[in-house]
C-alpha cells in the first residue's frame, strides 16, 4: 500500500484535506499509516491508499455523519468524488452542512 506517488515529492495536505485524513485512518483503524503521509491526489482505492468498496461504505458513512454530506452508493460522480483525497475534499467543502 503506497500513500504517496514514489516518482513524485509529496504535496503537502491542506488543513481540510489533513483532518479528512485523519477522519479515514481513524474510521478503518489504519493505525499504521500518519495521516500527514498521505498524499492529496494519490488514489484512494487501489495503489494509493488501498481502499476497497467496503471502506468506502465506512468513509461515506463518517464523512456523513461528520460532515452532514450524504454520498450516495448509487451516485454517477462517485468515481471522480473519490479518486483522491484532494478531490472527495473538495466535493465535501462544497456540500457540507456542518
Amino acid at each position: 500500500m503506497s500513500v504517496t506517488a514514489e516518482s513524485a515529492p509529496a504535496e503537502a495536505l491542506t488543513a481540510q484535506e489533513l483532518e479528512l485524513a485523519r477522519l479515514i485512518v481513524h474510521t478503518l483503524k489504519m493505525d499504521h499509516l500518519d495521516a500527514a503521509a498521505v498524499s492529496p491526489n494519490a488514489p484512494l482505492y487501489g495503489d494509493g491508499l488501498g481502499l476497497d468498496s467496503i471502506d468506502v461504505l465506512e468513509v461515506a458513512l463518517a464523512i456523513s455523519k461528520t460532515y452532514g454530506v450524504k454520498l450516495r452508493s448509487d451516485d454517477k460522480n462517485n468515481a471522480k468524488i473519490f479518486s483522491s483525497l484532494r478531490s472527495l475534499n473538495q466535493h465535501i467543502q462544497a456540500h457540507r452542512t456542518g
